[in-house]
């Protein structure tokens, strides 16, 4: 069957694997759409340390059931539109003990520590299938990461009193903004694309603010009479924005961090302490997360075309990355069209 693989950095082509084999446990599931994320991009830069090459990269799933196991549910049946949990848990590490799976000690998602879903055929255990209900698989490839940002806004346990800071409005970020604001919060989006920042209007934020061109500091005090945001979801993953993260929360706020920095950061630790922070991190998604971007995606009032920027058959998918790591800020998602 064909797949596309990341071989070594800038380098990735179309080639012919073996159709996988299922158990009784297991899921057959034909590849409809599958989109490629920041961590597929890191990949192709050369920047990703967390994958062995080659890979085969993709883990935002849009598919369809072919086949199930004798051991499988009934819930699951052929035919069916679903997404894809595309993490692993162990079972045992501390995480899970805690039933905090989506940070298990031994995760490997898949396209990451382990080949991923951009192929044609795809098996998975039942307990990673997801049914999506009346969503198009096309739809079904977003759920991922806007999942991600849905389990942000939970670790930072945002209320309807809190005004909300989310740094860098991709399609993770934006599943922060559209969930703090589903919890009434008032949301402020920051990034440096002026076009996104309508979009995050559009999905739930009440103010936006350009971290290229306005000053950060006063628009937030303007903002937030001057307090400055209660919650900071930072889902860039760079220097300035972890710092800019800690510098702008209020007094007693929470920082909750999504994106990996790629270097170092260094902070003015006085902060932490003098304003009583609790700042923590945000992993993955829990199954509840995806069950809550499902019923969001279900109302019909996201505008899924702005979310996908292009859409490429296998033997475009070089092309397309080129372009997006020439300019990284204003992509939200490729998907590869499987057929």
């Amino acid at each position: 069957m064909k797949a596309i693989q990341i071989t070594e950095p800038s380098v990735m082509k179309v080639i012919d694997i073996p159709e996988p084999q299922m158990g009784d446990d297991d899921v057959l599931l034909k590849m409809k759409y599958v989109g490629f994320c920041g961590s597929d991009l890191n990949t192709f830069r050369g920047g990703n340390p967390m994958v062995k090459m080659p890979v085969v990269p993709g883990h935002e799933v849009g598919a369809e059931i072919v086949k199930i196991g004798k051991n499988v549910p009934e819930g699951l049946k052929p035919g069916m539109t679903v997404t894809v949990n595309p993490y692993t848990n162990c079972g045992k590490c501390a995480s899970c003990r805690n039933d905090r799976v989506n940070a298990c000690e031994h995760n490997q998602t898949l396209g990451v520590q382990r080949w991923g879903a951009m192929c044609e055929y795809l098996v998975l255990p039942w307990e990673k299938v997801i049914p999506a209900g009346l969503l198009t698989p096309r739809t079904c490839a977003l759920i991922e990461p806007m999942s991600v940002g849905f389990h942000a806004v939970s670790r930072a346990q945002v209320t309807d009193i809190d005004v909300v800071m989310v740094i860098g409005c991709g399609m993770v970020g934006m599943g922060a903004v559209v969930r703090a604001a589903q919890r009434g919060a008032t949301v402020i989006a920051a990034d440096i694309d002026d076009e996104k920042l309508t979009l995050a209007k559009q999905m739930g934020a009440s103010y936006v603010v350009n971290t290229k061109t306005e000053d950060v500091h006063a628009r937030l005090l303007e903002m937030t009479s001057g307090f400055g945001p209660d919650v900071v979801i930072e889902a860039v993953g760079s220097t300035p924005t972890y710092q800019m993260a800690v510098d702008e929360v209020a007094f007693t706020g929470r920082v909750v961090c999504i994106g990996y920095a790629k270097t170092e950061v260094s902070f003015q630790t006085k902060y932490f302490v003098q304003k009583e922070l609790d700042i923590r991190g945000s992993r993955n998604a829990q199954p509840s997360d995806f069950r809550a971007v499902i019923h969001y995606l279900e109302r019909g009032t996201c505008p899924v075309d702005r979310l996908i920027s292009n859409e490429v058959i296998p033997e475009g998918a070089t092309a397309a990355m080129e372009q997006w790591a020439a300019n990284p800020g204003k992509v939200f998602r490729i998907l590869v069209h499987f057929g």
